[in-house]
């Protein structure tokens, strides 16, 4: 049986290690800079991040385990229910994500950080979803293990603390949350430490990865906690874990992690400013077509009402000061269906809404969810 690892007290760099940093620190605090302006010449925030902050629960997830696509979630939340019970549980742990990180949010505007809204998240996570009877809202009170399926066999990577020691360790943790420390490396340190601590029975991954952009928004680094470093992880999964598992173990181990944290943050921003701009063209063309296609007053708040939701049913649009009559709204979807903008997705019958959808939208974000 592997021993239980123990864990170091925040901070663990020396001065060596700061200065060894420096240059992967100025790359991701200038790309994130340079995203974080962006989003403040973005003329609608809330509408046009709305697809990236659902992406990200789905890529979260997908780490996990979770087989539902952003489309599913999408068709899911317009009525659409999945044949498949299982692809039903993957959609709700999907949407939990995107539940435990609104409610932070706002939690935030309110009160810093502290281990009692960290509790909280859990729970919304773990709720009604796989996990729920693994102590919800709890820190663990038993050992746990990280395991990996090597030849059909299951064997253990990392034995997390003992339990009993949690407590000091997350009180040292929360201290660093606040501490004074560079900002980015301080969060490098943070996220690691919560991975290696694993206070959790189960939710431990999806909840260290969603503190990223919590942590970025309540410290002034984000207008918005809009970035998320699941594509990322995703895509260099066995150099994310090789790192994790060298802290404690090699010399550099902490300074290597951190490297690594850092160019992930300067690539993901990167790619970041890359989707915001294809988002606005996109949001931009399609409000050119709206209006040209359908003459009407109600173009553009309708072209806001779906560019949110993607699949929907008339009924669920969401409409910003006059909502037009039921004939009208559905005179401009038949001329948008003509013109190619917008499709049936399901036809209606008997009691069951048409689901309507936008193509090209999901197409911007199909390739990675």
């Amino acid at each position: 049986m592997v021993k239980p690892a123990i864990a170091q007290p925040l901070p663990t760099l020396n001065d060596k290690d700061w200065l060894a940093l420096i240059p992967a620190m100025s790359r991701a605090n200038r790309s994130l800079a340079e995203y974080n302006g962006r989003l403040h010449r973005l003329p609608n925030l809330e509408l046009l991040l709305s697809p990236l902050r659902l992406q990200e629960a789905v890529l979260s997830s997908r780490i996990e385990g979770t087989l539902a696509t952003m489309s599913e979630v999408l068709q899911f939340e317009a009525g659409e229910i999945p044949e498949r019970e299982s692809r039903r549980r993957d959609i709700e742990e999907i949407l939990n994500y995107r539940v435990a990180l609104d409610a932070a949010m706002e939690e935030l505007k309110a009160r810093p950080f502290n281990l009692n809204l960290l509790l909280r998240l859990h729970r919304l996570l773990l709720q009604s979803v796989r996990g729920q009877n693994k102590a919800p809202g709890e820190f663990r009170r038993q050992q746990n293990y990280i395991g990996s399926r090597v030849g059909g066999v299951e064997r253990i990577r990392f034995t997390p603390p003992e339990w009993s020691t949690l407590a000091a360790s997350l009180t040292n943790w929360e201290k660093y949350y606040h501490a004074e420390d560079e900002p980015l490396v301080r969060l490098a340190l943070i996220h690691a430490q919560f991975e290696f601590l694993h206070p959790f029975l189960d939710g431990n991954g999806r909840l260290g990865r969603i503190l990223i952009p919590l942590f970025l928004f309540e410290h002034g680094l984000l207008s918005q906690p809009t970035f998320y470093l699941s594509e990322y992880i995703e895509e260099n999964r066995d150099e994310y874990m090789d790192r994790l598992n060298d802290l404690g173990r090699i010399k550099l181990g902490w300074r290597n992690w951190t490297h690594f944290f850092l160019q992930a943050v300067a690539e993901q921003a990167n790619r970041n400013i890359a989707k915001t701009e294809s988002i606005l063209a996109l949001y931009e063309k399609l409000k050119r077509q709206f209006i040209d296609i359908t003459g009407s007053r109600y173009a553009v708040p309708l072209m806001d009402a779906v560019f949110e939701r993607q699949f929907f049913q008339p009924t669920q649009l969401n409409w910003n000061g006059n909502t037009p009559t039921t004939t009208t709204l559905m005179t401009m979807l038949r001329a948008l269906e003509r013109g190619g903008l917008v499709k049936v997705y399901r036809p209606d019958a008997g009691r069951r809404a048409a689901i309507w959808w936008v193509p090209e939208i999901t197409r911007l974000f199909n390739g990675n969810s």
